[in-house]
């Protein structure tokens, strides 16, 4: 799979908000390139929530295990809940290796799940968590009465 067929994936999801950082931007410079998914049909890209999804494609301070300083890999981490994390991680997985779920470097103790550079032995399964996370992020933006949230 390549970033912009995930990217075009999750911006087919009614309500997603796809940000993707770059110079012309008010984002930090390291986050250009990189992708942030949001439930937000409004629009506006929430205040106080976390994206549920990301495709990171370089290494970020205190988190180079996966090796994106390699040219054409990307990372897609996914928050998928810790149970159902715990039911898809590949016990013997490394975050450098490419088309596997391992658990998030930093975040995977809070239920995110990662894939570097997904293809055949997780790529449709990236496209369904990916969708799951959205309509998680809807139902929670609905319990909270979200700004734009109800339709």
């Amino acid at each position: 799979m390549e970033f912009q067929e995930l990217v075009g994936a999750v911006r087919s999801l009614e309500g997603a908000l796809v940000i993707v950082p770059d110079e012309s931007g008010p984002y930090p410079e390291l986050a250009w390139g990189d992708a942030f998914f949001y439930y937000a049909p409004d629009g506006m890209m929430p205040e106080r929530t976390q994206p549920y999804g990301t495709i990171i494609t370089k290494d970020y301070p205190d988190d180079e295990t996966s090796e994106l300083g390699t040219a054409g890999r990307f990372r897609v981490n996914i928050h998928v809940g810790r149970e159902l994390a715990a039911k898809i991680v590949d016990s013997g997985a490394v975050p450098a290796q490419a088309d596997a779920f391992f658990a998030h470097p930093l975040y995977g103790a809070a239920g995110w799940v990662s894939v570097v550079n997904p293809a055949d032995a997780t790529g449709a399964a990236v496209i369904l968590l990916l969708r799951t996370a959205h309509e998680e992020a809807r139902a929670r933006a609905l319990r909270r009465g979200r700004r734009g949230a109800a339709e």
